[in-house]
């Protein structure tokens, strides 16, 4: 799996991954983050999700990060929002009030470019990639937040019954993946409905990883 992938989907519009309503796990539980007001927000693989503008309502800042230029473009045009465009190293950045948009690879993003975040929303970055990049995911998603606290949203399905992404993610795997930097808490499991894609049986989790 490589960046054409994602691009592929994006031009040929096969985002079934993109929501049509704000994710209603985050409406639920995203005061379990005890941010405080302006707090600023970091969405890895943010695509252009209606979280976004769910948060900015809230009045919190949010930070983003996302492959695929035209998604960051249909973004701010669905924000009915004008972005400055600057340049960042190997990075694009969209930005206005209370939004900073990062446009290339994730892995070209620094602690420096990205700036101070409060906290980690990852509804759709872990589960995008497959299982040997996701370590490598975890360690520069942790470099460059500091270990900042997550509410992190996962599938858990029968693998061998349909390809990711995205991909199934066990309770174990968030323990191998975090329990070293963090408190684990899964809020809620809840059965996706008609199953994931049509094709399978899966459960959709959150979990909030605190701090230790």
């Amino acid at each position: 799996m490589d960046s054409n992938f994602w691009h592929q989907l994006w031009e040929s519009n096969e985002i079934g991954f993109h929501q049509r309503a704000v994710n209603p796990l985050l409406a639920e539980y995203f005061d379990t983050l005890s941010l405080t007001e302006a707090a600023r927000l970091f969405i890895p693989l943010c695509g252009k999700t209606l979280d976004i503008a769910w948060l900015l309502s809230k009045g919190y800042r949010v930070a983003g990060s996302e492959l695929n230029k035209p998604a960051v473009e249909q973004l701010f045009s669905e924000l009915g929002v004008e972005p400055r465009v600057s340049t960042l190293g190997k990075l694009d950045c969209y930005s206005a009030e209370n939004i900073d948009i990062f446009v290339g690879d994730i892995f070209d993003l620094s602690s420096e470019i990205l700036g101070g975040v409060d906290a980690i929303y990852d509804r759709a970055a872990l589960v995008a990639l497959p299982e040997a990049m996701r370590k490598k995911y975890r360690s520069h998603l942790l470099e460059i937040t500091h270990t900042a606290p997550q509410l992190l949203l996962t599938f858990e399905y029968d693998q061998s019954v349909m390809q990711g992404p995205p991909f199934s993610i066990s309770s174990d795997d968030i323990k191998q993946y975090y329990s070293n930097q963090y408190t684990l808490s899964l809020l809620k499991q809840i059965e996706v409905p008609g199953g994931l894609k049509g094709q399978c049986e899966a459960n959709e989790t959150i979990w909030l990883l605190s701090a230790t």
